[in-house]
């Protein structure tokens, strides 16, 4: 498996501003992301800030469902999100169950030092997504994670569990809010949200200078009136 290491992460031009990356473990998108936004990054000068969110949040937040919540939805992600990791070689294996409580793991990613993060984020995601399948809501595994990277697991889950680790996750989630995130993966460039490792694409073609909303007013759009309402069947 291709994994991020952290020297692809930080590697970067300092006058260039990073490309900040809000994910959550609970997806396979942010799975498939994480393995190739370092590379994309790097070809352009540009570090990732990885900003662990509880996706949870995000959808109450939004008055919407995750898809793993829709039943039909739920089978067309497993399908799409297995024909990307054949697209580009990468294991794909769907964890123990789904959805599943991602909060422990994203404490304790939280509050990784900054050079080990890296590391971590690739083995937590290889562990639920990569073809380990094992169960990071458990506590136990993620010590055992964290031990075969060279991280302590007991010291990581002892500050994992503090007030500082749940308010960093909190602050993380709340910026992510206020920024305008809906999901997760959610990719910041130059202020720029992009959504969903399928917006890729546009995503370098906004780091070649080429997007063609650069500029652009929205605010037609965004007053635009509503005519409709859903209608029942």
């Amino acid at each position: 498996m291709t994994v991020s290491t952290p020297s692809e992460v930080s590697e970067s031009n300092p006058a260039m501003s990073a490309i900040e990356f809000y994910f959550d473990y609970l997806s396979p998108y942010a799975y498939i992301a994480w393995t190739q936004l370092p590379k994309l990054a790097r070809r352009y000068g540009r570090a990732v800030r990885p900003v662990p969110v509880l996706f949870a949040a995000l959808l109450s937040a939004n008055g919407t469902k995750g898809p793993a919540e829709i039943p039909r939805k739920r089978e067309y992600v497993f399908r799409d999100a297995w024909r990307h990791c054949h697209a580009l070689g990468l294991p794909f294996v769907p964890p123990p169950a789904h959805p599943f409580h991602p909060l422990l793991a994203l404490r304790a990613t939280t509050i990784a030092k900054s050079e080990a993060q890296p590391l971590l984020i690739s083995a937590l995601f290889a562990a639920s997504w990569g073809g380990q399948r094992l169960a990071i809501d458990d506590a136990r595994v993620i010590a055992n994670v964290a031990d075969s990277i060279g991280i302590p697991g007991v010291d990581l889950l002892a500050a994992a569990n503090t007030d500082e680790a749940k308010g960093l996750l909190r602050t993380h989630t709340e910026e992510a809010l206020a920024r305008g995130a809906f999901g997760v993966p959610s990719m910041y460039v130059d202020g720029e949200l992009f959504w969903g490792f399928d917006s890729f694409n546009h995503i370098e073609r906004r780091l070649q200078g080429r997007d063609p909303v650069e500029g652009a007013s929205l605010e037609e759009w965004r007053n635009l009136p509503s005519t409709a309402t859903r209608p029942q069947t």
